[in-house]
């Protein structure tokens, strides 16, 4: 590069990052903490350092932000910045260093990652880190007429998954397993599925090698596999990328986005802003510690260490007005650069907590968030909890913008479908979108996220197979991961040859589907669930890139009947608007409440401890054209009749679905309901479900 060419400008303080500007490149960054910052140029590949340009804080600094403008550079280089900072600095727990060349917060391309569990290293005080250099490139890519979906909340069925899991097996038979792309080869089949968006787990880059623990049988290192500690908050994951050329991962995200919307599937992001791969005193330093920990970072105000309410080492400060413009400008890229559709955000209570840890009555970020004009009409779904014990389901809101992960429908159905006492009550409610949790703050049942697993624990097959989690090939001694899983191995621990119990085990699996499936809300399903995936007893499988973390698409061949069931189930309750109410209300048809509970009896339910039965009927509804609707549960030990209302004039009850018969007879294709004999009860087997409607 030529010096003399290259001239540096004073340049502008917005935007932030590196922006193409008309006669060259426009860098701006924030930093309280520097005396001096030092902008260095190397070639696209970051293998070779080309130019330093040293910034003058009289002409490029704007109050705490440092800009310039580099005359006649264009895209397709790569980029870090040096900082110096006060002598005081040394004191600190994490002291400002010159030798550390630091990624830009706003990178939108990073290098280093390009090839999985293969990253960019350098050593730096007798250390081995990860190092990642920021990218300029300007995408070119065509979006067409590509338009967010919109798809209404009460609409959505969710399919949670991760980018490389779910194809990087050799049973998927995709032609670029592991990548973005790779993903839409599936889109055929999740659309058979019928669900109506994909949960990508992070995307952002991440250190997958960061792991600490090896296989305690092979010895070998295990991974980051799942990707819950960002490296950047806006740049895709470069070796979910299947080229590596400048900016691959940037334009094959793009064209996953839009292959899945012409298919009518959202995407829907898993975003992690509570902490980030930094950790704490002994972790690496990328960005945040460099330029300004105290203001990233939520420090103990007596010794300077990290207060730790994500249990990854550090808490990103949220709540102060620089961070949150950060995440504020993360999801706004993601909406109009990469079309997404909407947003999970891992551990959110954590976006609550103040400068201290406190807990905010009225966060900033989270008001900012639900009221960005930009992110209007953007799915917002929050784990309303976090590591430091706070647990707010049921009290995330701010307005009716927040949807929830409902932990507690979780929960509660798995302690029900497992036969446990005093459940019915807490069913019913579940059953019926959590008004306990979601009505009085003006909220309805389409802000509960219903799920019965999800990454973190059990997959739905191992849920019904395993009593206690076998996380052994983590390497942590199986400390690592949650002890309580309300889970049944319904008689043997783990794999068997045991026909009874595999067979026990299928229509657990099948009662949980319809459960999920037939309870207002929006339901969310674990990838792989559909066709009994199994994780072999790992309930915390996020270091295992292999078999384990996996999914075997050879299962699918192997249990194509369960997988029928759940299309069947997805279908029936996108056939029948009765399952997806919009109010908690119940409204009255013909002077009886559209939705009513009964018990063995008719208008008689047994709320008491011992029962493990229930049954709702859906009145046929003139205005949604819906039919009659009759569903029961029972997780009792023994078989019971259930009394059946009487249907109106012409009108009989036909089964649809009854997990105690075996497949093809568990559930029928619309039209082919059969009449049931007789018509006045219902007989129901031990640990079953049915349903049944009018016509």
């Amino acid at each position: 590069m030529d010096s003399e060419k290259h001239k540096i400008m004073r340049g502008n303080p917005f935007p932030y990052g590196a922006s193409i500007a008309r006669n060259g490149i426009n860098f701006s960054v924030f930093s309280s903490r520097a005396k001096a910052i030092t902008i260095v140029i190397f070639n696209q590949d970051g293998s070779e350092k080309l130019m330093e340009f040293p910034l003058d804080p009289r002409v490029h600094r704007t109050g705490y932000i440092w800009h310039a403008l580099i005359a006649a550079l264009d895209p397709g280089f790569s980029y870090g910045y040096r900082i110096a900072c006060d002598e005081d600095s040394k004191k600190e727990k994490t002291p400002c260093s010159q030798d550390v060349i630091l990624l830009d917060p706003y990178s939108y391309v990073t290098i280093g990652g390009s090839e999985w569990g293969n990253p960019l290293k350098i050593k730096r005080n007798g250390n081995e880190y990860t190092f990642r250099l920021s990218q300029v490139y300007e995408s070119k890519f065509d979006w067409e007429l590509d338009q967010p979906l919109n798809i209404p909340l009460k609409d959505s069925i969710i399919y949670e998954l991760h980018v490389r899991g779910y194809t990087r097996h050799p049973s998927s038979g995709v032609s670029r397993p592991g990548t973005f792309l790779g993903l839409i080869d599936k889109i055929p089949y999740l659309n058979e599925l019928g669900i109506t968006a994909v949960e990508l787990m992070p995307v952002t880059d991440y250190d997958e090698t960061a792991s600490l623990y090896k296989d305690p049988d092979t010895g070998k290192p295990l991974f980051n596999f799942w990707g819950y500690d960002p490296i950047s908050f806006f740049a895709p994951k470069a070796s979910y990328a299947d080229c590596n050329q400048l900016g691959a991962q940037v334009d094959e995200f793009k064209t996953m986005v839009k292959a899945f919307h012409e298919a009518g599937i959202e995407v829907i992001l898993d975003m992690v802003f509570n902490h980030t791969a930094e950790g704490n005193e002994q972790g690496p330093c990328y960005h945040f510690k460099g330029f300004d920990n105290a203001v990233y970072y939520l420090l103990d105000r007596e010794d300077g260490s990290y207060l730790n309410f994500s249990g990854c080492g550090n808490t990103l400060n949220c709540n102060h007005p620089i961070v949150r413009e950060l995440i504020i400008h993360s999801l706004r890229y993601w909406i109009t650069e990469m079309h997404v559709d909407g947003f999970r955000f891992d551990l959110a209570s954590i976006l609550g907590r103040g400068r201290d840890g406190e807990v905010l009555s009225n966060p900033p970020l989270l008001e900012r968030i639900a009221e960005d004009p930009i992110l209007a009409a953007t799915k917002l779904i929050a784990e309303a909890w976090d590591a430091g014990g706070l647990y707010q389901v049921g009290d995330f809101t701010y307005g009716n913008r927040w949807m929830e992960w409902n932990g507690k429908f979780r929960d509660d159905l798995r302690k029900f479908v497992k036969g446990d006492s005093g459940m019915v009550p807490k069913l019913a409610t579940r059953l019926a979108g959590s008004s306990d949790l979601y009505q009085d703050d003006g909220r309805e049942p389409y802000h509960s996220v219903n799920f019965i697993t999800c990454h973190d624990g059990f997959t739905l097959n191992d849920l019904v197979s395993y009593n206690d989690k076998h996380n052994y090939k983590n390497g942590e001694e199986n400390r690592d991961g949650s002890n309580i899983n309300f889970s049944w191995n319904c008689g043997i621990e783990g794999a068997t040859d045991n026909s009874e119990v595999l067979n026990f085990r299928n229509k657990q699996i099948k009662n949980f589907a319809a459960l999920l499936f037939l309870s207002q809300g929006v339901p969310m399903m674990l990838g792989g669930d559909e066709f009994g995936r199994t994780q072999q007893g790992n309930n915390n499988a996020y270091c295992q890139d292999n078999e384990i973390g996996w999914i075997n698409w050879d299962l699918l061949n192997q249990k194509i009947e369960l997988h029928r069931y759940f299309r069947l189930l997805i279908e029936f309750r996108k056939n029948h608007p009765s399952l997806r109410r919009t109010r908690f209300q119940v409204e009255e048809i013909n002077n009886k409440p559209a939705m009513s509970w009964h018990g063995f009896k008719l208008n008689n339910p047994d709320w008491s401890d011992t029962s493990k039965s229930l049954a709702v009927q859906y009145l046929a509804n003139p205005q949604t054209g819906d039919c009659d609707i009759y569903l029961l549960f029972n997780a009792d030990a023994l078989g019971h009749s259930f009394a059946l209302p009487k249907l109106g004039s012409g009108k009989t009850w036909h089964r649809v679905l009854n997990t105690a018969c075996e497949s093809p007879d568990d559930i029928v294709e619309p039209g082919s309901e059969i009449c049931i004999n007789p018509q006045k009860s219902y007989r129901l087997a031990p640990y079953s479900a049915a349903v049944l409607i009018g016509k």
